[in-house]
């Protein structure tokens, strides 16, 4: 039988060396962290309404934030959007090259161009090229399987992965031929699978920074379960500098499990982690329900805090005892766990008010031990 190895942290393998562009202040690749980004959902002309759910994507922990261009309504309300947005932001363009120079113009951080949908793009190239090195704008070739380019398709049979890197790298060599390469690229599908082969490709045939996404993920728990996989498996191999989760919820969702998506992979701190058991006959306490209270109660805690919430007496001490806090429930009464050690027992009634005291007592003392 082979060794088994106990207690040791899971090997990453390295990184992918990729360079680096700057999408306003926010470095993408190189050996800058992994950034999270989504995209408003609001029409873009109402300046007003989308810079509204800029804040709230801010305040949820996005780092880039896109916006659509589909109009010249929404390309005349770049400049205002641009000019009061917390979030470095880029345009988001198809079918129209004149939209681009409106968005570099503008003064977006960067633009995305999806070549298999803008009419004659090819002939634009230099042009685009051009206004964007004068203004240190990058531009990031997005190629979706759902607007391939119509000669890929025909050439491949379907959105292959073959496909969706041919179409991406030949776009990238277009701008190269006029001396620009503050370019990222992203190779979208819907399937994972499919998903993970392209970005596996690409990464071996070029070094531009990626975007991870799978595209048209679906709806909060499928798009949730398909994006995990898909930047899971490629994460862990080192490859991928920035992601968007593509959700059918409202992009503060993206964000969370974008967020979620690196904390659990070690790429990112964790902020507040429940642990909690999936209940069972043993359970004397309602755990979905406690586990929910106190997920809400100590939402938007402000430092990393991993908390379990166990609902009978065979992994509840242990599970409890391993985290930063943790109740240990059972015959209507809670056992309080600090940092391995128990505090106090309390009415099931107090488990949740007495969690949350505990957690600002810990707050506290890392405020005091911080420099």
């Amino acid at each position: 039988m082979a060794a088994v190895n106990l207690g040791l942290p899971p090997v990453r393998r390295s990184r992918r060396v990729s360079r680096q562009v700057m999408v306003g202040d926010v470095p993408v690749g190189g050996d800058a962290p992994v950034s999270v980004q989504s995209m408003t959902t609001t029409q873009t002309a109402d300046v007003n309404a989308t810079l509204q759910q800029i804040a709230e994507l801010t305040a949820a922990g996005c780092q880039i934030v896109r916006v659509a261009v589909p109009t010249q309504d929404d390309a005349d309300a770049l400049p205002a959007i641009a000019a009061k947005s917390q979030l470095p932001m880029i345009a988001d363009i198809h079918f129209q090259p004149r939209y681009v120079f409106a968005a570099i113009e503008a003064g977006c951080a960067a633009v995305r161009v999806n070549p298999g949908n803008i009419k004659k793009f090819d002939d634009k190239v230099g042009e685009i090229a051009r206004a964007a090195a004068d203004c240190g704008v990058p531009i990031r070739i997005g190629v979706n399987a759902g607007s391939l380019d119509p000669r890929l398709l025909e050439k491949h049979g379907k959105a292959t992965p073959e496909a969706l890197v041919e179409s991406a790298l030949w776009e990238c060599s277009l701008f190269e031929e006029h001396g620009f390469q503050e370019l990222k690229i992203s190779v979208k599908h819907h399937d994972p699978q499919v998903m993970v082969a392209a970005y596996r490709l690409l990464a071996r045939s070029c070094d531009y920074p990626l975007h991870l996404g799978v595209t048209e993920a679906g709806p909060l728990m499928q798009g949730t379960i398909k994006s995990a996989v898909a930047f899971g498996v490629l994460l862990d191999e080192g490859i991928g500098d920035t992601i968007r989760v593509s959700l059918s919820a409202p992009p503060v969702e993206e964000v969370k499990v974008g967020l979620g998506i690196l904390e659990s992979l070690g790429l990112r701190q964790r902020r507040l982690e429940i642990v909690s058991c999936p209940s069972c006959g043993r359970a004397q306490v309602d755990v979905y329900t406690l586990a929910d209270r106190v997920t809400a109660a100590l939402d938007g805690f402000p430092y990393p805090l991993r908390v379990a919430v166990m609902g009978c007496v065979v992994n509840g001490p242990g599970e409890a005892r391993e985290a930063d806090l943790g109740v240990a429930s059972g015959n209507g009464k809670g056992q309080i766990f600090v940092k391995g050690k128990v505090v106090k027992t309390v009415p099931e009634s107090q488990i949740v008010e007495t969690l949350v005291e505990e957690a600002m007592r810990i707050a506290e003392e890392q405020e005091a031990a911080q420099p």
